[in-house]
């Protein structure tokens, strides 16, 4: 593990209307690191994937993967003088990339809600999102007139169901998999963007103790083997305090702490935030 940021977030604030979601959040994740992002519900979590992915542009902040700033957003007044004083003039500072562009840089991601084509095999699933490092055109590859290229594709595909564990479910229907494995599936599509950085939104979500244990192991296991940086959203505490490198909590849009395992699960604001604080303490 190196010392250089894949993941930099700078004064991240996200505004809807009234509501601020994210308050000034600072955050990074190095290369090689497992991060995660927890949280009681509604704390803004998904809100800070969202922004890192281009779904959401950011009211202020800024975001940067391997030094390349992808999200630039600074409103603020640029002075100018007249004859009558000193006025002020609004000016906004903006750089913003879109998810498609965002997920050809490397930064790939699942969801909380699992998002499959389920009525495509698995094997097609993963061939989609593999697609878009097709060299050939839309029309040549309608045409069938790379087929080299196909090929290659379809082994690349068949080549990351096998690692993790769905090599013997090509052809059966996205829909027909049990819970935990169409969430592998949902994590393999993401691979098969071949990432540097991986987002995953609570992937042992509905996962019952064995398959949380497995699911441990199974990103460590995909971290290594693909040399990926993971940020990670989690509610299941023992995973996260099993592989997570460090960790940040949000709570209402403010971040209350970071740091490792150990020192935030001693924290009393993070205590006071999940399990409520004592009032007769």
């Amino acid at each position: 593990m190196t010392n250089e940021n894949v993941l930099t977030l700078s004064d991240i604030t996200m505004q809807f209307g009234g509501v601020v979601a994210v308050n000034n959040l600072s955050l990074d994740v190095g290369q090689g690191e497992i991060v995660a992002l927890i949280g009681p519900n509604g704390a803004g979590k998904t809100t800070v994937f969202n922004v890192v992915t281009g779904v959401y542009e950011a009211t202020n902040g800024s975001v940067s993967y391997k030094g390349e700033t992808i999200l630039e957003n600074h409103p603020g007044f640029k002075m100018r003088k007249t004859y009558g004083g000193i006025n002020a003039d609004k000016y906004t500072k903006r750089i913003v990339k879109t998810p498609d562009v965002i997920t050809s840089l490397g930064i790939a991601r699942t969801f909380q809600n699992i998002r499959l084509f389920k009525d495509l095999s698995v094997l097609e699933n993963v061939m989609i999102a593999m697609h878009m490092h097709l060299k050939a055109g839309y029309f040549s590859d309608m045409l069938h007139m790379n087929g080299a290229e196909e090929a290659k594709l379809r082994q690349d595909s068949i080549d990351i169901l096998e690692m993790v564990g769905l090599g013997n479910m090509l052809e059966d229907q996205a829909s027909s998999l049990p819970y935990g494995q169409q969430r592998r599936l949902e994590i393999a599509r993401a691979l098969a963007t071949k990432p540097s950085l991986l987002l995953l939104d609570e992937p042992a979500a509905g996962m019952n103790p064995q398959e949380t244990l497995e699911l441990s192991h199974f990103i460590v296991e995909i971290k290594n083997h693909f040399h990926l940086s993971v940020l990670m959203i989690e509610h299941h505490m023992d995973l996260v305090m099993s592989i997570a490198d460090r960790i940040y909590v949000l709570n209402f849009g403010e971040l209350i702490a970071s740091g490792t395992p150990a020192a935030v699960q001693n924290n009393k604001c993070v205590i006071d935030a999940y399990l409520g604080a004592n009032e007769d303490a």
